[in-house]
């Protein structure tokens, strides 16, 4: 059998898993880990990053995939008997705005492989209950498409009142138990719900020191994302649906990406009181709303004729959200690059210059062009272009500085940067997603 074809029989698979689900949703599953054989984890291998970092035990996928159908049936036998060990995860720390970190837990290739097989025969089940306002790692959404509903919910409304949600530590605070429970609603297969169990579990390495948190699920593992949306799913979304908007006077809708939040009401009243009791909510699943991040914005639609800006504005997914003047002098909603997004771009830009400065000039041409591209790939939205020009000019002024420190004898002056980028040109700025497009 080819690849393709073994892909095209795994597709269909799934395909059923999804139809059984989507046919009954009220169905709790408790045999969802026989389809998981040899050709599921060789296709789970393969979507599995090869130059990933390693995890405790420093096995590359190079290293794996020299004995790949041995290594893949010893871990598949593992997995069913339930004798596969999940071990701890490498915790690393990435850098946030403010000087602030973000713990990352990096699993065993193994781990990865497995997680991704579990995760390919859970995500059929749960696309059929998420629900619309749910975009982050689900596939085929994205931010951007979260984004746009927000754009579109707002502008339908005429603006309103948007409660900016704020969730303290997530991932290190979700409660295991609440979890098992709302897994149970859906999914009480042995085999898979033990793994789960073993990779909530594991520990965390940490300059070679092992510990075992009672709560929270590891960021960086492949599961978590989905565990995530499953917990947010029951704590927020369907609340939100079922028990909340029942009960408002006016229209209201959300908008989640991962543990990222907005719920805009249409009137005032309505959005105070979800905002009274969202505190007891999350409290009652054992997660906590920052007490000065989440709140309330006055996000109406201005109604004067006055040229000032108005107060409403908030973020979301690295995007400054506010009301502005379109070019036919109606106010829109428009958005622009957050400050904080925005200067740690220029920031990493800028350190990059200096690492690489005394590469050749062309060398560096193609890499900070590739830069700006995946810069304008994600923030090239309509009615950012200011932005985008903005970062465009401080990438090239920062190449300049960087340019005159490669030696003490050669000095760029500005009519020399501005020969230097006719001859070596940085992409303009562009908008690559357009509220315009059909």
């Amino acid at each position: 059998m080819t690849r393709v074809s073994e892909r095209e029989t795994l597709s269909t698979r799934q395909q059923k898993i999804a139809t059984l689900a989507g046919k009954a949703p009220a169905m709790v599953l408790n045999t969802l880990a026989h389809p998981i054989d040899l050709t599921w984890l060789e296709e789970a291998f393969r979507r599995t990053r090869q130059d990933g970092a390693v995890g405790v035990d420093g096995v590359t996928a190079a290293r794996y995939a020299e004995r790949l159908t041995e290594n893949l049936s010893d871990l598949l036998e593992r997995f069913k008997s339930g004798r596969y060990r999940a071990p701890p995860v490498r915790r690393v720390h990435i850098p946030k705005d403010g000087g602030k970190t973000r713990p990352i837990g990096i699993p065993t290739l193994e781990d990865k492989i497995l997680q991704r097989a579990v995760l390919m025969a859970l995500e059929p089940v749960y696309e059929q209950d998420f629900l619309d306002g749910s975009y982050g790692f689900r596939p085929g959404r994205s931010p951007h498409q979260a984004l746009d509903a927000l754009w579109q919910g707002l502008m339908a409304m005429g603006g309103g009142w948007v409660i900016d949600l704020d969730i303290q530590a997530f991932f290190d605070t979700l409660d295991k138990q609440h979890l098992a429970t709302f897994l149970d609603h859906r999914v009480r297969d042995g085999v898979i719900r033990r793994a789960i169990g073993k990779w909530l579990q594991a520990g965390v390495m940490e300059a070679g020191i092992v510990t075992y948190p009672e709560r929270g699920s590891p960021q960086g593992g492949v599961i978590s994302p989905l565990l995530s949306n499953i917990y947010l799913h029951e704590v927020l979304d369907l609340w939100f649906e079922q028990e909340v908007k029942p009960r408002l006077r006016g229209r209201a809708f959300l908008v989640r990406f991962a543990d990222d939040a907005l719920l805009a009401c249409e009137r005032e009243d309505d959005a105070r009181r979800v905002l009274a009791v969202l505190p007891q909510r999350f409290a009652r699943f054992g997660l906590t709303l920052h007490p000065e991040k989440t709140r309330l914005v006055d996000f109406r639609r201005p109604t004067g004729t006055e040229a000032g800006d108005p107060p409403g504005h908030f973020d979301l997914l690295g995007f400054t959200h506010h009301w502005g003047r379109s070019r036919k002098g109606r106010w829109v909603v428009q958005r622009k690059t957050a400050k904080g997004r925005l200067s740690r771009a220029l920031r990493r830009m800028g350190e990059w210059c200096r690492d690489h400065r005394h590469q050749p000039v062309a060398e560096q041409h193609r890499a900070l062009s590739l830069k700006l591209r995946g810069h304008y790939a994600y923030y090239g939205i309509t009615g950012n272009g200011h932005a985008l020009s903005a970062f465009r000019h401080e990438a090239a002024r920062r190449w300049h500085k960087w340019l005159n420190r490669r030696s003490h004898k050669t000095r760029l002056n500005w009519a020399d940067l501005a020969r230097l980028l006719q001859r070596f040109p940085l992409p303009p700025a562009r908008v690559v997603h357009s509220i315009y497009a059909t």
